[in-house]
């Protein structure tokens, strides 16, 4: 999960580096870099968010989750440290793009034993409709989720995801808030080798829909404009915990970051947050 800075803004990234020297032989770096590695070591830290899952659902249940579904998986990252995690977990993947799921087992399932993988199922489908049978855990993180700007819809996708957890399932979420949320804005955070640019490029008060880029710019002076775009609502906590509870969860928990370093993290269950420039918050709904 990434990191709050309390004096200033949140950061949607989850690791940083150093820079190195600038190199202008042969082609460019945003000519042969690929986006979705710059994107697991930017954005994602799977092993942070598993360790949330494991620890949370065990304080919670009084025993450990085995069955996992990962909403929006992408390169299926999530699901593989899941899968690694324990010899007797499931992990399914949902998500619409082929090429991005055909990435994820040329690239991340293919890092798993041969045992692993056939613990792992990835299904190109939408998370409205799919059916997956009942899980233990359902992730949708990465604010993945804000693509349903409608309220009745996203009620309609939390019904779904209620439906397909066991008796004593948990969701997952993520999101990010502060009055910088709200602002058209870029910020930078150096890697080892290239730069993360997350750029808050539109949003409409009125109606809350917000578009968002991820950029990448490289030590020789190239850059990779636009490499994710998010086409989002904008949804505050209270909105969410509202919809969750309406689509039959009984009880909906905020883990605010209480880390005093912004250095560390430290979520803890909380009914009111402080008022930063920029948070990032997990949301737990119990079925």
């Amino acid at each position: 999960m990434a990191k709050k800075n309390k004096k200033n803004k949140a950061s949607r990234h989850k690791k940083s580096g150093k820079g190195k020297k600038p190199v202008n032989k042969g082609p460019k770096k945003a000519e042969t870099a690929d986006r979705h590695i710059l994107y697991q070591d930017s954005v994602q830290n799977v092993e942070s968010e598993i360790d949330f899952v494991e620890e949370t659902f065990k304080a919670i249940r009084g025993r450990e989750a085995v069955t996992v579904r990962e909403d929006f998986c992408g390169t299926a990252n999530t699901s593989c440290e899941w899968i690694r995690r324990g010899d007797d977990h499931i992990a399914i993947g949902v998500d619409l793009e082929p090429s991005v799921l055909e990435w994820g087992k040329e690239h991340n399932l293919s890092t798993l034993t041969p045992d692993q993988q056939k613990r792992i199922t990835l299904l190109e489908d939408n998370v409205l409709t799919v059916d997956t049978g009942k899980v233990d855990a359902t992730l949708a993180m990465n604010f993945s989720y804000w693509c349903f700007k409608d309220r009745a819809l996203l009620r309609d996708y939390f019904k779904k995801v209620h439906s397909a957890l066991n008796d004593d399932g948990i969701m997952f979420l993520d999101s990010f808030g502060g009055y910088e949320a709200f602002q058209l804005m870029e910020e930078e955070h150096d890697y080892d080798g290239f730069t993360y640019v997350w750029d808050q490029a539109h949003y409409d008060p009125i109606t809350g829909d917000c578009t968002c880029h991820i950029h990448f710019k490289f030590n020789d002076g190239s850059k990779m404009k636009e490499a994710f775009t998010y086409e989002w609502r904008l949804w505050t906590l209270p909105e969410i915990q509202e919809i969750l509870k309406e689509a039959g969860f009984s009880k909906v928990t905020i883990y605010w970051d209480t880390a005093e370093d912004d250095d560390d993290e430290n979520f803890e269950p909380s009914e009111h947050g402080e008022p930063y420039a920029g948070w990032l918050a997990y949301i737990v709904a119990e079925k």
